[in-house]
């Protein structure tokens, strides 16, 4: 039997990879339950700097119809998998959706979840839930909506369409876009940048733009100061510094 999420760390930079083939990537209880395993796993590691995830062929054809289709709403709500998105997005690593072929309804939750979305060329994004009698349930009428504008995300939300990878990056929903074949190496490459910065600044500036998003701007800029002055007790702040003053290359050691 096939395992539903492959996981494989090289470097320090961990890829979890959504395997299955079959139904298009679609996400059932059993696959997002381990994902959710492996967030856990990879807020053990120290080691990791950053999060990559991705799937063969498509990313995710939403959630599986076949295992809604009957369920009360006490069962509907038990099967959401808002829980694990969140884990995901308050995860301290920074994280990137790397999308091809289909990122629909809870695939492009999922990817929403993410810090930084990389498409391929022939990608498809959208929330189509609306077309089946139902809406987005798992982050995408909050989510998307601070992303990109209310507006433009009604539109979508409200019309189930499709976006192709270069509408959605003209809307704001994903970063760069790049050819089919080169986007683990595009995913990989910024994964790669990204591990190379202090990892409790970048922890730092997560926990800074989280806080404000659902914040008054008051709240916000007061936590930004807490947060940003925080950073003056660690070794890394000091590393980062002088190596700008000696012009070398700074060692972070996350501390």
């Amino acid at each position: 039997m096939e395992e539903l999420v492959l996981f494989e760390k090289i470097e320090n930079i961990q890829i979890l990879k959504i395997n299955r083939p079959k139904r298009l990537n679609a996400l059932n209880r059993e696959t997002v339950d381990l994902i959710d395993e492996r967030i856990e796993e990879i807020k053990k590691d120290k080691e990791i700097r950053a999060l990559i995830i991705t799937g063969d062929h498509h990313f995710a054809a939403g959630a599986d119809i076949s295992d809604m289709i009957e369920k009360t709403p006490e069962e509907a709500k038990a099967f959401l998998f808002t829980n694990t998105f969140s884990k995901l997005e308050h995860i301290e690593l920074p994280t990137i959706a790397a999308i091809c072929g289909y990122a629909l309804g809870g695939g492009l939750e999922l990817a929403l979840a993410c810090d930084l979305r990389i498409a391929s060329e022939d990608a498809q994004l959208g929330l189509p839930e609306i077309n089946l009698g139902i809406m987005p349930g798992a982050g995408g009428t909050v989510r998307l909506p601070r992303l990109i504008g209310e507006a433009k995300a009604k539109e979508l939300i409200y019309l189930g369409g499709r976006l192709t990878a270069s509408e959605a990056y003209q809307y704001g929903i994903v970063n760069r876009v790049v050819k089919k074949e080169e986007l683990m190496a595009e995913a990989f490459k910024m994964a790669k940048k990204l591990a190379e910065k202090a990892p409790l600044a970048l922890r730092a500036a997560k926990e800074a733009i989280l806080y404000g998003g659902d914040r008054t701007k008051t709240e916000a800029l007061s936590r930004e100061s807490e947060i940003w002055s925080g950073l003056f007790a660690s070794q890394d702040q000091k590393e980062g510094m002088r190596a700008f003053l000696e012009k070398r290359t700074p060692q972070y050691q996350s501390k």
